[in-house]
């Protein structure tokens, strides 16, 4: 009798410690952030963070975003929200983070504005809406780099494909159809044709519709000229 119980005291002593061991395996609250963003250099970038918690969303809720540089073990606080928002006023991120989230919709992202080189990093999101407080914590890698001459080439690429192959296309028409009148005219000619009043006045048509395509091909060179310049 003694020997059972012991086992069943052992047996109940048990149950606490399931518990706890479900209880931290299971979150309340459940936080997901991009691992890894890229951006450029003077572009804004949105670090996204969304979460989902069993309870309603009420003041109490707070969102704390903190950054740790490459190659250190220091954070800082860049941002916290509850009610209202509070982005940091010092350091390198001071006037440079900007709320984009919504909590309601279970939103906590923010953006960076002017990213340098300097803002290379680890990002972590933080939010606890009590009594959801147990929670996981994501992570996002920022890399920020100089936009280079591929990428700018690439634009460049697409934008002369936009504009250049329909021009080319309207040249490559109106050569053809000024042959072909061309090769017309000389054929009347050598054998003394004599045009009606009705032929004129299509040829008067013809020649007004020649001219409006070229005037349109040398707008279109223009576009392309004046979109390559402020693309550089």
């Amino acid at each position: 009798m003694q020997r059972s119980g012991a086992a069943g005291g052992r047996g109940c002593a048990l149950f606490p410690l399931l518990g706890v061991l479900l209880f931290q395996g299971v979150y309340s609250l459940e936080i997901k952030a991009d691992a890894h963003v890229r951006g450029y250099v003077g572009e804004k970038i949105k670090l996204k963070c969304t979460f989902r918690s069993t309870s309603s969303v009420t003041d109490k809720l707070t969102i704390d975003w903190t950054y740790r540089p490459p190659s250190s073990s220091r954070t800082e606080s860049i941002f916290h929200y509850q009610s209202f928002q509070y982005p940091t006023t010092a350091g390198t991120f001071r006037d440079r983070i900007s709320w984009v989230g919504d909590v309601y919709r279970g939103d906590a992202s923010i953006s960076i504005s002017n990213p340098t080189l300097k803002d290379n990093g680890t990002f972590s999101c933080a939010v606890k809406n009590p009594p959801d407080v147990h929670h996981n914590i994501p992570v996002t890698e920022l890399t920020v780099t100089e936009r280079g001459f591929g990428t700018m080439l690439s634009s460049v690429a697409l934008l002369s494909i936009l504009v250049f192959i329909p021009s080319a296309v309207v040249v490559v028409l109106l050569l053809v159809r000024m042959g072909r009148k061309s090769a017309g005219l000389k054929k009347r000619n050598k054998s003394g044709y004599k045009k009606s009043s009705i032929e004129v006045s299509d040829d008067t048509d013809q020649e007004e519709a020649d001219d409006c395509m070229a005037r349109l091909c040398v707008r279109c060179a223009e576009c392309l000229d004046s979109d390559y310049e402020e693309t550089y």
